[in-house]
C-alpha cells in the first residue's frame, strides 16, 4: 500500500504541471463595441467565453452566498471613461438545484458571453481589470478557476507608459491596441506522442534493450518486487521529467523566440545533431564519466526506496548513450516552444522507456516472447543515425534563411538529403556496413519492406531538384524562391501586378507568383490607394505551418485568386534579423526592450496590436480606419473551404464600412 501511495504522490507531482497547463477548459476573449468610440458615445465591452465540451462556466447573475462561485469582472483605475450600469450576462442556461445549494443558478456551456456598458469621457482611454470565473466537469464535477487580466486601450493611452524619447521612435502601427487570446503553435499531445515514439525506439537500441531481462529478474526475486517495479518505473519517469522541468524553467517565450531564430543556437544544433548521428553510425560511444556512474550504482546497493531511486538512475545513466541523443534530440524540438512543452516531452519519452520495465516485471511471462538481442539492434541505431543527420540541415536552413546566407539553396538541401537517404537504403539492402555491424545474412522481410520506403522517398525527393513543389515536406524544404533551376514548379502562373519597387523586397518575396508589400504603413498606404482591404500574414523563414498554408491552402485556386484580386496583401517576417538603421529602433512597450531588427519590430507589432505571438496569424484590417480586425484573426486552419469564407466575410465587411 505504501508503494502505491508513493507512486501516486510521485506521479501527482510529475504531471501537476502538464494539469495546469491543460486543465484550462473555458478561454476568454473582449473586444470594444464599436472598437474606437468618440468623448460623449457608449461602448460595451463584451466578453466572450469558450467553454469546452462536458464542461459549463457559473453566470454573473445569482446569488453569490448560494454556493457556486460567481463570474465577476472587476475595472481598476478607469482612465476616460466611466462604468454605466453592472455586468449583464446574457442568455444563460438557468438551474434550480435542490440536494447540493437548494436554490437556483446559472451557467454557460460551449460559449457564454458578458457585457459592460461604458460612456468614454476623454479622448485618451484605458480599460483594465480582471476576470473571475469557475468551470466545472459535467463527468467528473471537477471544477477549475478561470481567472486573468484584460486590457483595452485607446492608440494615445497605449504609449502612455513610455518615456517622450522613446515615444519618439514608436512607429504609428505599434502604439494601437486590441485584445485576444494568445494562440498555442502546435498541438502538445501531437508533441507527446512524438516524445513517446522516440522513447520506444530508445528501448530497440543494444544499450537499454539487453538490460530488460536483467532488471525484470532482479525485481521478480524481491519481496515486494512488484511494488519496487512500480516505483522503479516511476523514479525513471520523474528523473527525464526534472530535466524537461529545468529546460522548461529557463526557457521563457523570448527565450525559445532566440532559440528557434537565432544562428548561435540553430548552428549549435546543426553541430549536436550531426555528432549524435555519428555517434549512431557507429564512429565513437557518447558515455558519461566513468566514476560518476560507479559512484551511482554503489548507492543503489543500499535498498529500500533510496536503492531502487539509485538502480533508476543507474539505468538512465548507463543507457545515455543510446538514450541521450534521441532525449536530447526532444529536449532541442521543446526548447523551441511552450513553458509546458519540454515537460511534455519528456514524460512521453520517459513513460514509453519506463513502462516496459514495470509491465515485465508484473507479468514475467510475456519476456519469453520477446525477441533476442543481436545485429536487428545496430541497425535500429544506424536507422536513428541517419535520421539525425539529415534533421540537421532543417536547423542549419533556418539559420540560412533567416540571414539570408544563400548556403543551403533548396536544390542543395534536396541534394544532401536525396545522398543522406540513398545511403540508408544501400545500407538497409546490405550493401555497405558500418563498424558494429555484425556477419551479412539474408535480408528479413521487414528490413526490406522498409529499405524500399526508403527508396520509394528517396524517388519522390528527385523531382524536387528541378521545381517540383513536394507538397508532402512543405515547411521542411527551403522555399521555392531560393531555387535556382524550377524546371516546371507545378505552381500557379500569375502575372504579377505592377506595384513598383517595395521595401525589403530585394530580399524577401511572396509565394505562389503573388505580388505584395513587407512593411505595413507602406502596404496601407497602397491599400487607401486602391480601394482595397489589407491582409497581414504574420510569417517566418522558419515557421513549417506558415509553408503548409501556402502550399495546400493559399494554392488553391479559389484562394488564389481572392488573395490577388480582392486584398493588398502584406507579409511581416517575424524571424527576419535584417538590422535596421539606428534612427528606426524604439524600445518596446511590451517587454521594454529596444528593436532593431525587421523581425523584432514585426514580431512586437503583432504582440502589441493583436496580443499574438504565433505563426501563422492572417488578420483582414480595412486601411482607412486605425480600428480592430474587420473579422476575427485565423491562425493555422488547412481547410480550404474555411479561408475562403474568412476571406469572402473580410471583403463583405469592407464594403460595409
Amino acid at each position: 500500500m505504501k508503494y502505491k501511495l508513493l507512486i501516486l504522490s510521485l506521479f501527482l507531482f510529475v504531471l501537476s504541471p502538464v494539469l495546469a497547463q491543460k486543465l484550462t477548459p473555458a478561454k476568454w476573449s473582449w473586444t470594444l463595441e464599436p472598437a474606437k468610440p468618440s468623448v460623449g458615445q457608449e461602448a460595451e465591452i463584451v466578453f466572450q467565453v469558450k467553454i469546452e465540451k462536458g464542461w459549463y462556466l457559473y453566470s454573473s447573475d445569482f446569488d453569490k452566498d448560494l454556493g457556486p462561485v460567481v463570474t465577476t469582472v472587476t475595472i481598476k483605475n478607469p482612465v476616460g471613461f466611466e462604468l454605466v450600469g453592472g455586468l449583464k450576462a446574457i442568455n444563460p442556461h438557468s438551474k434550480f438545484d435542490k440536494e447540493i445549494w437548494n436554490g437556483t443558478y446559472t451557467y454557460f456551456t460551449e460559449k457564454g458571453e458578458f457585457r459592460q456598458k461604458i460612456k468614454i469621457t476623454a479622448e485618451n482611454w484605458k480599460i483594465e481589470g480582471n476576470y473571475d470565473s469557475q468551470t466545472c466537469s459535467n463527468e467528473s464535477g471537477l471544477c477549475v478557476p478561470i481567472k486573468g487580466p484584460f486590457v483595452i486601450a485607446s492608440s494615445a493611452t497605449a504609449s502612455d507608459v513610455l518615456t517622450d524619447e522613446a515615444k519618439k521612435k514608436i512607429p504609428e502601427s505599434v502604439v494601437t491596441a486590441s485584445a485576444s487570446p494568445v494562440a498555442p503553435n502546435e498541438s502538445l499531445w501531437q508533441f507527446f506522442w512524438i516524445a513517446m515514439g522516440a522513447g520506444l525506439l530508445a528501448l530497440l537500441t543494444p544499450c537499454v534493450y539487453p538490460l530488460i531481462p536483467m532488471t525484470v529478474s532482479f525485481f521478480t526475486k524481491q519481496k515486494g518486487g512488484k511494488g519496487l517495479a512500480f516505483l522503479y518505473g516511476s523514479f525513471i519517469v520523474l528523473i527525464y521529467v526534472f530535466f524537461g522541468t529545468l529546460l522548461a524553467f529557463f526557457a521563457g517565450a523570448s527565450f525559445a523566440n532566440f532559440l528557434s531564430t537565432h544562428w548561435i543556437p540553430n548552428l549549435l544544433f546543426f553541430v549536436i545533431f550531426i555528432f549524435f548521428g555519428i555517434s549512431f553510425l557507429g564512429a565513437f560511444e557518447i558515455v558519461l564519466p566513468s566514476g560518476m556512474v560507479n559512484s551511482v550504482d554503489a548507492k543503489s546497493d543500499k535498498g529500500g526506496i533510496i536503492g531502487v531511486f539509485f538502480m533508476a538512475f543507474t539505468l538512465v545513466l548507463v543507457s545515455f548513450s543510446c538514450t541521450g541523443p534521441l532525449a536530447g534530440s526532444i529536449l532541442i524540438a521543446a526548447s523551441q516552444g511552450a513553458f509546458v512543452k519540454p515537460i511534455i516531452g519528456m514524460l512521453g519519452f520517459s513513460l514509453a522507456f519506463a513502462i516496459p520495465f514495470t509491465l515485465f516485471a508484473i507479468f514475467p511471462g510475456f519476456m519469453q516472447k520477446l525477441p533476442k538481442s543481436g545485429n536487428w539492434m545496430n541497425e535500429v541505431k544506424v536507422v536513428l543515425g541517419f535520421l539525425e543527420i539529415a534533421l540537421a540541415f532543417k536547423f542549419l536552413s533556418v539559420a540560412d534563411q533567416v540571414y539570408h546566407w544563400h548556403l543551403l539553396d533548396r536544390e542543395i538541401f534536396l541534394a544532401i538529403w536525396i545522398a543522406i537517404f540513398s545511403a540508408l537504403t544501400l545500407y538497409l539492402f546490405g550493401k555497405i556496413s558500418l563498424p558494429h555491424d555484425g556477419p551479412a545474412g539474408k535480408l528479413s522481410i521487414p528490413r526490406t519492406l522498409f529499405a524500399t520506403a526508403i527508396l520509394a522517398f528517396v524517388v519522390y525527393l528527385i523531382p524536387g531538384m528541378f521545381g517540383a513543389p513536394l507538397k508532402g515536406l512543405s515547411g521542411w524544404l527551403p522555399p521555392m524562391s531560393s531555387q535556382d533551376f524550377k524546371g516546371n514548379s507545378g505552381e500557379v502562373s500569375i502575372k504579377p501586378g505592377s506595384t513598383g519597387v517595395v521595401k525589403y523586397g530585394d530580399f524577401l518575396e511572396l509565394p505562389l507568383g503573388l505580388t505584395g508589400f513587407f512593411d505595413y504603413q507602406e502596404a496601407k498606404a497602397y491599400a487607401v490607394q486602391v480601394g482595397k482591404p489589407l491582409f497581414i500574414d504574420f510569417t517566418g523563414h522558419g515557421c513549417v505551418n506558415c509553408r503548409k498554408m501556402e502550399e495546400y491552402v493559399w494554392s488553391d485556386p479559389k484562394v488564389l485568386k481572392r488573395l490577388q484580386e480582392e486584398y493588398v496583401i502584406v507579409a511581416l517576417y517575424c524571424d527576419d534579423k535584417t538590422e535596421l538603421p539606428a534612427d528606426q529602433w524604439y524600445v518596446s512597450k511590451v517587454d521594454g526592450q529596444e528593436k532593431k531588427t525587421l523581425g523584432d519590430q514585426n514580431l512586437d507589432f503583432q504582440i502589441s496590436r493583436f496580443n499574438s505571438n504565433a505563426q501563422p496569424h492572417y488578420v483582414l484590417l480595412d486601411p482607412r480606419k486605425e480600428g480592430a480586425p474587420m473579422v476575427t484573426p485565423v491562425a493555422f486552419d488547412a481547410n480550404v473551404d474555411h479561408f475562403v469564407a474568412f476571406l469572402d466575410k473580410g471583403v463583405r465587411q469592407y464594403k460595409l464600412n
